[in-house]
């Protein structure tokens, strides 16, 4: 069985790479193929991954390879991890965010469309591979942002199997498991516990958790509630999440915190795409040493906390029909009865060999859904300029982003937007 990896030059990838190694008895992987259009980074990274393996005993290859189709031809599963315009292009992001007042981080706001307007027709073009090299294999994507790409996935390539994937959920899961094993005193099992959530990617609430099918919500709410009292600087304050019942995704800061995020805008550098460029230098260092066989503790600083879990699992789950409950990003098809059944929501779903089934979730109360709604408006006007290059409907999306600009400067915002990544946007720059 081949695993390919898109955008497998990232420093993820040697994690990516141990996920695989820990599941090497139940998910018989032959081949894992890093595909990357940086060949330089592809020899640093995947020469270290070779070595990851070779120390386990090489119970399967790694093949590196820099042609797209080539990568694809053959696979069961294509993981698309890739970055359109590498870490300048998040910078130029941000700061397109901060020189217009407005949140540049890389998955809300105008950060988010940003790159989503690069990533869609790219996703695009691994898509045309999949059809013609490697028919029938399942698409698992992590490129944020994650629920507005698959959204696009699905209204452009219905035909190809496509799931979303982010670890905000597992790292809220494993959060919670921590806070709960200091109450009870005794270790809990994650196998045994399920995170009720439901929303969009990076726009979720989390409202119900249960271990051994019994519902620990109540004490658990309790205890975070009482946590965050003692914290100076909580990410949300205690009253919203009593109010609530609920506690929201921490990027659902940047909606309810807009002020305060903008703030911390004005005091960059660096910003994060800057962080992460300082830390990714010293990991392809490490990674370069011909000794080194195990991923550095430094990665952990590049963020992206259970990764492998989240996405070996996945497939393991997939490929031996495991029926297990993952919470991944894929059209709902009515498992939220009155929301439309075509919107791409970020949801529990069974995963078993037919892929990904939603489970019937309650819809969300009245003052998430109007957010949910109006994102979900932009999301699917974003898709649909991305792949037509419309401007109008470019317009259009940033009219309708809760966070987008004021009428008056959507003009200044869009043509700063489209030249700041002309080179990574051809459709919008046709003759």
């Amino acid at each position: 069985m081949k695993v390919t990896v898109i955008g497998g030059g990232s420093t993820y990838t040697p994690e990516l790479v141990n996920g695989f190694l820990a599941r090497k008895s139940t998910f018989p992987l032959s081949e894992l193929c890093l595909m990357d259009i940086d060949a330089a980074r592809l020899e640093i990274v995947g020469g270290f991954a070779k070595r990851i393996v070779d120390r386990h005993g090489a119970p399967f290859q790694v093949t590196l390879s820099t042609n797209q189709r080539e990568a694809i031809r053959g696979a069961s599963y294509i993981v698309t991890q890739l970055r359109v315009g590498q870490m300048p292009a998040r910078r130029e992001d941000e700061y397109l965010g901060r020189r217009h007042g407005l949140i540049g981080q890389e998955t809300t706001g105008i950060g988010g469309m940003a790159k989503a307007l690069r990533t869609i027709p790219v996703l695009l073009k691994i898509v045309e591979d999949i059809r013609a090299v490697a028919p029938g294999a399942v698409l698992v994507n992590f490129t944020n942002p994650a629920g507005l790409n698959t959204q696009a996935l699905s209204m452009f390539a219905p035909d190809i199997h496509a799931l979303g994937v982010c670890n905000v959920a597992v790292t809220t899961k494993m959060s919670i498991i921590e806070g709960l094993e200091k109450v009870l005193g005794t270790k809990v099992d994650p196998a045994q516990c399920q995170l009720n959530t439901l929303g969009l990617n990076h726009l979720t609430w989390h409202r119900g958790f249960t271990v051994n099918g019994q519902e620990m919500w109540g004490p658990i709410l309790q205890n975070y509630v009482a946590e965050i009292r003692k914290e100076e600087n909580p990410e949300f304050p205690a009253d919203l999440i009593e109010n609530l019942g609920m506690i929201p995704n921490y990027y659902l800061q940047y909606f309810y915190n807009t002020h305060g995020k903008l703030a911390a805008q004005e005091k960059w550098p660096p910003s994060r795409a800057e962080e992460v460029m300082a830390i990714e230098k010293d990991l392809l260092r490490e990674y370069s040493d011909p000794a080194l066989s195990e991923p550095p503790a430094d990665l952990m600083k590049r963020g992206g906390a259970y990764y492998s879990t989240v996405a070996t699992q996945l497939l393991n789950a997939h490929y031996n029909d495991l029926g297990e409950t993952h919470v991944v990003n894929t059209v709902n098809n009515g498992a939220v009865k009155s929301w439309p059944a075509d919107w791409v929501l970020e949801l529990p779903c069974r995963i078993d060999k037919n892929g990904a089934t939603p489970l019937p979730a309650e819809p969300l109360p009245d003052v998430c859904f109007g957010l949910i709604a109006q994102v979900k408006s932009y999301e699917i006007l974003t898709a649909r300029a991305a792949v037509s290059g419309d401007r109008n409907l470019l317009y259009q999306a940033l009219l309708a982003h809760p966070l987008g600009p004021e009428m008056g400067d959507i003009e200044a915002v869009m043509e700063d937007l489209l030249q700041t990544h002309r080179r990574y946007l051809p459709n919008f720059f046709k003759e």
